[in-house]
């Protein structure tokens, strides 16, 4: 059991903080995080943190405004409390797609997120597939920014995929998909995809040769699948074998469920990032795999100052 560590959780995830906290070989600090009937949030930390190395755990995911805010009120809560290093462990971090300026009088939304990380008074941050890399340059706190990419790997490697294929889902994740292709020495194509508004896209037609090749689908998040749902349907008209889809974090809103179940995806392979609910469980197609042991390797290197660069993969 490492010494002067301290884990804390929010409510966003706690089954993925339980998990963390196993792997490391301590218990979660306890704490106490609840919601007044007006909505307002009450956080106490129940143990002497003074002087400690503290990490709190909490994606801010749906939803995404009560959990940063828990996040914050948690952060302050140990500054006063006079920890000696606050560390927020982000497996997903909200408002990384609105990370610049795409119309006229619009907030950098990331940006103001990440100042109000810094100025709650978290000292360093931990986190997986931000959906736009430069973000790390919105903090002038360190940053470790994981991949998920190992754990989707060690999976697919399992899986009897015949001639594999790896999709890009736009043009935006190409980088993404080459160096996932490359590890699995699998070919690349790529979907050309307008998006019409905010969650409305429509697939154009694919790049690259698909036919009689089994089709992975990479993205770093499946919100309303609406992207992920056509792309499958384009690739198999172009002669795909079969259709898989892989992402980091399950966003899964709205139709997103039933579009899938509906869809010519035959598995969407995701991390626990972000918890599922009732309805997403019950989804047959979903593979969830646990990116516990790497948040647990990341955190103890951390702590005892080594270097994480080895998990930069």
């Amino acid at each position: 059991m490492p010494n002067g560590i301290k884990l804390i959780a929010g409510n966003a995830n706690k089954p993925l903080a339980l998990k963390v906290s196993e792997h490391i070989g301590i218990l979660l600090t306890d704490t106490t995080v609840t919601t007044f009937g007006d909505g307002e949030i009450m956080v106490q930390i129940n143990e002497n943190i003074r002087g400690s190395d503290v990490f709190v755990m909490q994606p801010t995911c749906t939803p995404v405004n009560h959990n940063i805010m828990e996040l914050l009120l948690i952060i302050d809560a140990l500054k006063r409390a006079s920890a000696n290093r606050i560390t927020a462990v982000m497996p997903y971090y909200g408002y990384a797609r609105q990370d610049r300026k795409v119309q006229p009088r619009v907030p950098i939304s990331s940006k103001l997120v990440a100042d109000l990380l810094t100025a709650a008074g978290a000292n360093r941050i931990l986190t997986i597939d931000l959906h736009a890399a430069q973000i790390q340059g919105f903090f002038n706190i360190p940053v470790d920014h994981l991949y998920a990419a190992p754990v989707l790997l060690d999976y697919i490697k399992r899986c009897s995929f015949e001639n594999p294929v790896i999709v890009s889902p736009d043009a935006g994740g190409v980088e993404r998909a080459r160096a996932f292709a490359k590890r699995l020495n699998a070919s690349l194509a790529i979907i050309d995809k307008r998006r019409e508004a905010a969650n409305v896209s429509k697939v154009m037609h694919v790049i690259g040769d698909v036919k009689g090749k089994d089709a992975i689908i990479l993205d770093d998040m499946i919100d309303t699948a609406g992207t992920v749902t056509q792309a499958a349907q384009a690739l198999i008209e172009n002669g795909a074998k079969k259709v898989c889809a892989a992402c980091s974090h399950a966003v899964l809103s709205g139709p997103a469920i039933d579009g899938i179940n509906d869809s010519a995806l035959e598995e969407v392979i995701t991390t626990d990032t972000i918890p599922l609910n009732d309805k997403t469980r019950a989804c047959k197609k979903l593979k969830v795999l646990s990116v516990s042991p790497l948040l647990s390797e990341a955190i103890k290197r951390i702590h005892d100052e080594t270097s994480v660069s080895s998990l930069f993969v």
